[in-house]
């Protein structure tokens, strides 16, 4: 396994390498921010001083080794707009981000594996054919249109839950987190279950197609013969085999979910770096930009080391060393 691992890193930085290097060129070829972070009143002087000093009067491959350099050693440039260190922008908002998506993924489980068990049952029943429609409304529904669906009658006409913002925040080990007061908790619940209606629908229909297949084999059919009860069968025998798969979808989602949680941080203002990225594109800050899309890879990186290594503990017929990268 160790092997595996280090052959797993070095092909990560070699991943990252080309990355920085297509991010670097995507994000700096498109638009100048000097026409946003300049008066259009400033004079020719002023305009030459500003570029010099963003060092944006160099060519682009110098710009890239300059970045490069730098990156090396952990600074990722510093932001046009806040004039302060892109990483430590991106590290203020990355709490309230991994607190939303944690609380996401949470309610796929709890919500998905229940659902998809029952509809695997009785997939002819009521039941199961209600639970399979409800799955395809999450597929298909557009976030921000239920995230608005969602103030509109929560927030506007329940007035139960508030639209937006994060609320009480509460320092655990230095971090500010929302769920350790009922205000934070009443703030996170619609973002976070407009961020996991996707991934219900996913873990409903992985867990039941796993379940179907699953009460078809051998080891179902003798633990049946042995007159086990039902609920030990499912609970023991059925869930344990289908969650190999479940488990390594639900921990690439993980990283999807921090992605792309940028639609649901805009619709209910979630001081996230989903948010911190749109406002940074609305002004062309490109240290922000880079050093955000260049995290999303890393952590996308490290998430799929973590699922091999997870995989391998869950089935022992995996053998990561002989896995090919």
């Amino acid at each position: 396994m160790l092997v595996f691992i280090i052959r797993r890193l070095m092909q990560s930085v070699v991943v990252l390498l080309i990355m920085s290097l297509l991010v670097f060129a995507g994000v700096y070829a498109i638009g100048n921010p000097i026409d946003v972070l300049i008066s259009p009143d400033a004079d020719q002087i002023e305009r030459a001083r500003t570029i010099a000093a963003f060092g944006l009067d160099k060519p682009l491959y110098e710009q890239y080794f300059i970045f490069l350099k730098s990156a090396l050693s952990g600074d990722l440039g510093r932001s046009f707009a806040f004039s302060t260190p892109a990483l430590q922008l991106i590290f203020e908002r990355m709490p309230a981000t991994m607190e939303l998506a944690v609380f996401a993924i949470l309610i796929s489980i709890v919500l998905g594996i229940p659902l998809g068990l029952l509809a695997g049952l009785r997939p002819n029943g009521i039941l199961g054919k209600s639970i399979m429609s409800i799955s395809i409304l999450g597929f298909s529904l557009p976030s921000f249109w239920v995230g608005l669906m969602l103030i509109m009658v929560f927030a506007v006409q329940l007035g139960w839950l508030p639209s937006s913002g994060r609320g009480e925040t509460t320092l655990l080990w230095g971090i500010p987190v929302s769920f350790l007061s009922l205000d934070g908790l009443k703030h996170i619940l619609m973002p976070a279950f407009n961020l996991a209606l996707f991934n219900v629908a996913l873990v409903i229909r992985l867990t039941r197609a796993g379940a179907q297949e699953a009460l078809l084999q051998d080891y179902v059919k003798f633990a049946r013969a042995k007159g086990l009860s039902n609920s030990r069968i499912i609970g023991v025998h059925v869930l344990k085999n289908i969650l190999i798969p479940i488990v390594t979808v639900i921990a690439l989602q993980f990283g999807s979910i921090i992605a792309f949680a940028i639609v649901t941080e805009s619709v209910f203002a979630w001081p996230g770096m989903g948010k911190l990225i749109i406002d940074s594109i609305r002004v062309l800050d490109r240290p922000v930009i880079v050093a955000y899309l260049l995290l999303i890879v890393t952590l996308f990186i490290l998430i799929n080391l973590v699922v091999d290594v997870i995989y391998s503990l869950l089935d022992p017929r995996v053998r990561l060393s002989e896995a090919k990268g």
